[in-house]
């Protein structure tokens, strides 16, 4: 997997804002083209993961063998155990990619992006409150980390209809990384949401970030 990575969130009624992308630490997966909707509304998470999905990548067996057979041979690295989450995540087996995940997580709880990748697998696992649970400890570890904040707003407004909550998440993505893509994101994002939501809590105009923003 990639370190600037994103994941299709396949969320019922999507935005425009981010194209229905749902960012995550360390994966790059286009699953769909941009939503071409141009007002944000609050959905449930999808009634079938998209795991499920007939169109999901084909797992790398070969990879996997191998990355299981370093794991048995390193019971205290992590990395092959973040390999094998990878792997699956790519596959979209989202639940073995969060027993992978946990497995590394217990050798290594300080892996910020290990920790948000797993709550992005609990969220296509129809988890959000678990998902939420699991982006705190992210933040815990790294209370500025960008695709766990951006990953909250959306899980928030996607996973738990809460606009007030979502808003403030993408706030604090633009405050602390204005320019990163994550921070664009979620400018778009409250841009969305004032357009269709003018009355949520906290979706006020963000500042600019000054000349030369992208």
């Amino acid at each position: 997997m990639k370190s600037e990575s994103l994941v299709f969130a396949a969320a019922g009624t999507l935005v425009g804002f981010l194209g229905g992308w749902i960012i995550g630490s360390q994966h790059t997966i286009a699953r769909g083209p941009a939503a071409g909707v141009a007002a944000l509304a609050p959905a449930p998470a999808p009634a079938t993961p998209p795991g499920n999905a007939a169109s999901a990548p084909a797992l790398d067996t070969a990879k996997v063998q191998a990355a299981t057979g370093r794991a048995s041979a390193e019971p205290r690295n992590p990395a092959p155990r973040i390999q094998l989450g990878n792997l699956y995540f790519d596959a979209e087996q989202y639940q073995e990619a969060a027993r992978w995940y946990q497995e590394a997580l217990a050798i290594d709880p300080s892996n910020a992006d290990v920790s948000t990748d797993l709550g992005v697998s609990f969220y296509y696992l129809n988890e959000p409150d678990r998902a939420l649970a699991q982006f705190d400890k992210s933040l815990a570890i790294n209370p500025k980390h960008s695709k766990t904040l951006l990953n909250l707003g959306i899980v928030r407004a996607f996973g738990k209809q809460d606009l007030p909550g979502a808003a403030k998440a993408w706030q604090e993505v633009i405050a602390v990384a204005p320019g990163s893509p994550e921070g664009q994101a979620a400018r778009r994002a409250l841009d969305a949401m004032r357009g269709a939501h003018p009355d949520v809590p906290g979706s006020a105009a963000p500042p600019s970030s000054g000349p030369g923003s992208d």
